[in-house]
C-alpha cells in the first residue's frame, strides 16, 4: 500500500515534552497535543495505522539539497520542523 502524506491545513506552532520510556529506557515518547490533532484530522480514525520518517540533517549544505529536491516535485507537502530542548532543571 502506497503511504499518503499528511498536510495541516494551517501553521502551527506547538511546544511539548518528551516522556521517559522506562521500558526501552530513552526519552521516547511523544504525546501529541490537542492542536497537532486538529491539524491532522485523519489521526483520529483508530482503525487506520500511520507511520513517520524522521531526517536529521548534520549541516545546513545537506538540509538546503533536500529542500531543493523537494521544490522539484512540487505539490509535495513540506516537512516538519522538530527542534530538541533540554530544559534547565528545578
Amino acid at each position: 500500500m502506497e503511504k499518503k502524506t499528511l498536510s495541516p491545513r494551517k501553521i502551527i506552532s506547538i511546544a511539548g515534552k518528551l516522556h521517559y520510556n522506562e521500558s526501552n529506557q530513552a526519552w521516547s515518547n511523544i504525546k501529541f497535543k490537542k492542536e497537532l490533532v486538529d491539524e491532522f484530522p485523519q489521526l483520529k480514525d483508530k482503525r487506520s495505522s500511520f507511520s513517520y520518517e524522521m531526517k536529521f540533517f548534520r549541516d545546513l549544505v545537506d538540509l538546503e539539497k533536500t529542500m531543493n529536491e523537494i521544490k522539484k516535485k512540487k505539490g509535495d507537502v513540506l516537512p516538519l520542523l522538530m527542534f530538541f530542548y533540554q530544559d534547565g532543571k528545578d
